[in-house]
């Protein structure tokens, strides 16, 4: 016990290290996630989860304006910071203020939107049946008490771990959610149908914020009825915070008006469009997010002692990590897009229209995964130089290009579903470009050509590895594997993914790529994982030694 407890509390001090602790847990939080859905489409029809999925929306928006504007622009870099200066009682002082804080507002929020609920969703949902908005108001409210109040707190409770360098249980909180979602469907669904989702919800944001709780405690976080909003601290995250929050309050808008454009084509769609949307949020999750989550503290450690060098060493590692792991899995969805789908979702109730625009909008959707894993790098970079200005302007722009392109393809032109996955694409690119460009002017030193030149060879790589993915899918398809069976799909999916992978490995090691020999060397650790996740301490960014990049 006493060896698991200090596995649980051991600090990853590298961007290698933290990044593989957060890939793990996140890939086993994304496969919970697609285990969830495809119970969900086994279960119900695409009609009856639209509906539920729908009732998202405004617990969602709640969360994100709340949370995430203060999470990641500025709890984090200000808590660092004074962990950095040795002023751990003012961090916890600080911290335990804006939780509180944060509850507060959150309670003055809801209680309005509690009781006009109905009224908010017939106006975010306008495609819906007055039956259908009757379900969603039911679903909603239960939400917005169940959910959002646990997993704000949980979220802040991940924040103080990670500017301590402890990743392994604030990775494990979101695999306890998805467990709580997948318990309730699978105790309550015969007996309370569509509601058990809605009940494994609020079980499994209790577990995501209680699981945190014994690390804090070690940690030595108590929390206190405090308010000091005249702290110093407090009051930098809240100057930080406000125009991350405003970027945020925009993009929320353009996340509306995917619901209200899908749910205009009917509720199925609405399904449709957020199993393809989960799907692609995959690869993101756990090469984009989990990288950029990583680099983040150390990012802010050497914007904090104003290690330019190092800075541009961590941003370039964690780049070059985000294309290595990103870009095959964007061609891999391109290619084989209808064969995922129909193994993610397959079930008697989500038919084959369904399965095919799913896949079409996958298809959409991953052509700008790269820039939409690399934005994620990018704006935490401003965040750990104290800029939330440059990628809210960015931010407000970018959404303005996408939410005015999905009505014009949808309202205007009469597109599928498909066409809100094609919008998304084209703005991420817009994104991603400017972000760079700004960041290049910021930081100087020839940034830019430094860190686009190992991309470009992964690029070339990537695109001649889809003609190996599609070679042996049209071969194989009928000829060899009985594709109607879900085994003979497996292997049609596999064989295909396997000869793709292989070719991507021996074209990335031909360009030179050193990502591609790291994770061959990661592929002899396995036997023993705390190789991976704890780092030599001549490879720890942070201390001006040679960054090794991450496998």
């Amino acid at each position: 016990m006493k060896s698991f407890w200090a596995f649980l509390t051991k600090k990853q001090s590298s961007v290698r290290s933290a990044a593989t602790v957060l890939i793990a847990m996140v890939f086993a939080s994304r496969v919970l996630g697609l285990v969830r859905d495809r119970l969900l489409a086994a279960r119900f029809f695409p009609d009856e989860l639209g509906v539920y999925l729908a009732a998202f929306r405004m617990p969602n928006l709640l969360f994100e304006l709340l949370v995430m504007g203060a999470l990641t622009s500025a709890f984090i870099p200000v808590y660092t910071k004074y962990i950095a200066k040795g002023k751990q009682d003012e961090a916890w002082h600080i911290s335990n203020t804006l939780i509180n804080i944060s509850v507060i507002i959150l309670l003055v929020i809801t209680t309005p939107i509690l009781i006009w609920t109905k009224q908010v969703s017939e106006l975010i949902a306008p495609g819906f049946s007055p039956q259908q908005i009757e379900i969603m108001v039911q679903y909603t409210r239960f939400m917005i008490v169940f959910q959002v109040f646990p997993l704000l707190i949980g979220n802040f409770f991940t924040g103080i771990l990670q500017s301590h360098n402890l990743f392994f249980v604030p990775a494990l909180a979101p695999v306890v959610y998805n467990i709580g979602i997948i318990g309730g469907i699978i105790v309550f669904s015969a007996s309370y149908g569509l509601w058990a989702p809605v009940f494994g919800v609020g079980i499994g944001a209790l577990l995501f914020m209680i699981i945190q709780i014994p690390t804090l405690l070690k940690l030595g976080y108590r929390q206190r009825l405090t308010i000091d909003v005249k702290n110093e601290g407090v009051r930098e995250i809240g100057k930080l915070m406000l125009p991350r929050t405003a970027g945020l309050a925009v993009s929320q808008i353009d996340t509306t008006v995917d619901l209200i454009l899908s749910s205009l084509l009917g509720a199925r769609m609405v399904t449709v469009f957020s199993f393809a949307q989960q799907l692609q949020q995959l690869p993101i999750g756990l090469f984009g997010a989990t990288v950029a989550q990583a680099a983040f503290p150390l990012l802010s450690q050497a914007s904090a002692t104003d290690d330019k060098e190092q800075y541009i060493k961590t941003m370039k590692s964690a780049l070059n990590q985000i294309m290595f792991f990103i870009m095959p899995v964007s061609v891999l969805f391109i290619v084989l897009r209808i064969p995922i789908v129909r193994l993610v979702f397959g079930a008697s109730r989500f038919d084959w229209q369904a399965t095919v625009l799913t896949g079409m909008t996958l298809s959409a959707f991953s052509m700008s995964l790269s820039a939409q894993a690399i934005s994620q790098l990018f704006t935490r970079g401003f965040f750990a130089l104290y800029d939330t200005i440059t990628p809210m302007i960015i931010g407000i722009i970018t959404i303005a290009i996408n939410t005015i392109l999905s009505i014009i393809f949808v309202q205007v032109l009469h597109l599928p579903v498909w066409s809100l996955g094609l919008s998304t694409t084209i703005a991420s690119f817009f994104n991603v470009g400017l972000l760079l460009v700004f960041l290049h002017k910021r930081m100087g030193n020839h940034i830019l050509l430094d860190l686009l030149t190992t991309p470009a060879k992964i690029v070339i790589a990537s695109l001649v590895t889809g003609v190996a993915l599609y070679i042996p899918l049209k071969l194989f398809d009928q000829l060899i594997f009985d594709t109607t069976r879900t085994f003979g799909l497996f292997l049609l999916t596999g064989a295909s993914g396997l000869s793709g992978g292989l070719v991507y490995l021996f074209l990335v090691w031909m360009l030179g790529v050193t990502e591609a020999k790291s994770f061959i060397a990661m592929l002899t650790k396995f036997r023993q994982p705390k190789q991976i996740m704890i780092e030599p301490a001549n490879e720890v960014i942070g201390n001006g030694s040679q960054n090794t990049p991450m496998t």
